[in-house]
């Protein structure tokens, strides 16, 4: 029997969420925390010996493609040796620099989507499956799903924190505009009150969307599936 291995942080990250439907949320959650910044900001390093956001990003969408190929290989073969790699050289020799950051974003989404696709066709059988892990041992296609999907909320907080950190939100407001001068005296500005309509026709409220109705092109939820009990136990994500 498969005795899952997930690290506490991936753990203690999710707590009682879905990780199916965090999963399918996670690109978005990560487009919403890169907006605003320049590819120079991105690529900025907090300290030495540190990604950056931009490599964050990277190691994400590396990630996806080997998770979507450990599902399919768990799916269709029994007990496949499943390779551990080495994150650090897939970043620093995959040619990250000769990417920008938005392509490297959509290399991630566009390889969950696929992943998530695949999740949702496979039987239910297929997520009790087991592939032997180099260096984690056995484990199911549901406890891979929960592993990386805290693996992607450790990282979107990793990624919050560097732009926190670096490059923090400017403060609203400032220095007051100085009054307008007429013969030598400030003159103060009278403060305007409410502006009142006229009486007429309300404006029609559009119709309450029914909560079945769906806009067009919008993506279909991820498939929930049942959580599996898993130990806990040290562990590096690999």
């Amino acid at each position: 029997m498969a005795g899952p291995v997930i690290p506490d942080r991936y753990r203690d990250a999710m707590g009682e969420d879905d990780p199916y439907l965090a999963m399918f949320e996670a690109p978005q959650r990560l487009r919403k925390l890169l907006k605003g910044l320049t590819e120079k900001q991105l690529s900025r390093k907090p300290a030495p010996g540190k990604w950056s956001i931009k490599e964050i990003v990277a190691h994400l969408a590396d990630g996806e493609v080997i998770l979507g190929s450990r599902y399919r290989f768990i799916a269709a073969h029994d007990k496949p040796v499943i390779a551990g790699y080495d994150q650090d050289l897939f970043v620093e020799r995959l040619g990250v620099e000769n990417a920008t950051t938005e392509d490297l974003l959509d290399d991630f989404e566009m390889a969950r989507m696929v992943n998530i696709g695949l999740l949702t066709r496979l039987p239910d059988e297929a997520f009790a499956r087991v592939g032997v892990h180099s260096e984690r041992g056995e484990e199911t296609i549901d406890t891979i799903v929960m592993l990386y999907a805290g693996h992607d909320r450790v990282h979107l907080t990793q990624v919050e924190t560097i732009r926190t950190g670096l490059f923090p939100p400017k403060k609203a407001g400032g220095k007051k505009p100085r009054a307008k001068e007429k013969g030598g005296r400030k003159v103060a500005k009278v403060a305007k009150g409410p502006v009142r309509k006229s009486p007429g026709k309300a404006a029609a409220r559009p119709a309450p969307k029914t909560p079945g109705s769906r806009t067009a092109g919008a993506k279909p939820a991820a498939k929930a599936r049942p959580k599996t009990a898993a130990k806990r136990s040290p562990g590096k994500e690999r």
